[in-house]
């Protein structure tokens, strides 16, 4: 762990060695941000503001992107024991996770439905990938205990529920042919991702009654459970707006109500029980006294999580008209922005001064990149 400035003091290759893909979250959790800023109602340049972010955390990804396509290229033996350590390869979700920002963005920012179809595509094939290749290496080359189970198993699974949001997002904006693929493709990528979410939650609140809480430095992994709801009460929501568009005028015509309804009823009952784990995790880090849990990377997970579950309560509050849903939105919005400015200015110091660089899964003397 480095303790000066890493400009004063470490070889950029320091920098690509130690790079982990949990710099990830930092795009997952500013690319939500800059969506949320977007849908809140004010003055005429907050959506100026929210595309400016949006544009920085282009940025970000494409650095965070180049960085560790270096640290593989550079060091493939030591960057693939990442699979063998129980924490770190679950940060690969967050890859796809902070694309699906971009890809929002690309449609509500610049308007270019075939850009975020491309870049959507991409980010579905990533999520599948994570989705799929993750969990099966927590099964053969990983050791796991209950006691030790965290928020942090939920990463890799969601974002194929995010990809199925982001493509019902997209849908509306392209043809009808390519919009009903969109939305198929959709519930395929929910289906993928929810179900198996909602166990791992079961698990883990018995994980939480056996065992009482993580340690500290683990925290704010409890946040992690709004992201799987947040993100599966929306992708229902609109995946059923999309629906009878989608479907209109050919033989699943009559798909299209059915699924605007359900996506209501389900959405409504999925944030209820996201709602119920909010309360929770906010009570457990208050147990533990904010001011005494160590900054790391994890603190993102205050974020996304909750951000996803904001624009689900967006989505409600536009669906069903019920001004309790739009008032908790703009009331949430404004604690994830003093939570998002925290935890940004926080990292920021952190990259600064080195100190949150460091991947364990590394030898502690750096080897020779291989040429």
């Amino acid at each position: 762990m480095f303790a000066r400035p890493f400009t004063h003091h470490a070889h950029p290759l320091e920098l690509v060695r130690h790079f982990t893909p949990n710099w990830f979250t930092v795009t997952m959790g500013t690319g939500v941000f800059a969506l949320l800023l977007n849908q809140l109602p004010g003055p005429a340049w907050l959506p100026g503001l929210a595309a400016e972010i949006w544009r920085a955390n282009i940025v970000l990804f494409s650095v965070f992107s180049l960085a560790y396509l270096a640290h593989w290229a550079l060091y493939p033996r030591q960057a693939a024991k990442i699979f063998s350590h129980p924490v770190m390869p679950m940060f690969l979700g967050a890859i796809p996770m902070g694309l699906a920002t971009i890809t929002n963005g690309t449609l509500a920012f610049g308007h270019d439905p075939q850009l975020a179809l491309r870049l959507w595509e991409v980010d579905a094939l990533l999520s599948v990938l994570t989705g799929l290749g993750v969990p099966l290496a927590m099964v053969v080359t990983q050791k796991h205990m209950l006691e030790s189970m965290t928020g942090v198993w939920l990463l890799p699974i969601v974002a194929c529920e995010v990809a199925a949001a982001s493509g019902a997002l997209l849908a509306p904006h392209l043809p009808q042919d390519v919009a009903a693929n969109l939305v198929l493709a959709g519930y395929g990528l929910w289906a993928l991702s929810v179900p198996l979410a909602l166990g791992i939650l079961t698990i883990l609140f018995l994980r939480l009654v056996l065992h009482s809480l993580p340690a500290p430095e683990l925290a704010v992994s409890s946040w992690l459970a709004l992201g799987p709801l947040g993100t599966g009460a929306l992708g229902l929501l609109l995946l059923g707006q999309a629906a009878p568009g989608a479907f209109a005028g050919g033989h699943l015509a009559f798909i299209g109500p059915v699924a605007q309804g359900l996506g209501v009823i389900g959405g409504l009952v999925i944030w209820a029980y996201g709602a119920w784990w909010l309360a929770l995790a906010v009570a457990m880090v208050l147990v533990q006294r904010p001011h005494r849990l160590p900054f790391n990377m994890g603190w993102w997970g205050f974020t996304f999580p909750l951000g996803v579950f904001i624009l689900a309560t967006n989505a409600l509050g536009a669906q069903t008209g019920l001004a309790a849903f739009i008032l908790a939105g703009h009331v949430l919005t404004g604690i994830f922005t003093a939570l998002w400015s925290i935890v940004a200015l926080r990292t920021a110091c952190g990259a600064y001064h080195g100190s949150l660089f460091a991947a364990p899964y590394m030898p502690p003397s750096a080897p020779k990149p291989m040429a």
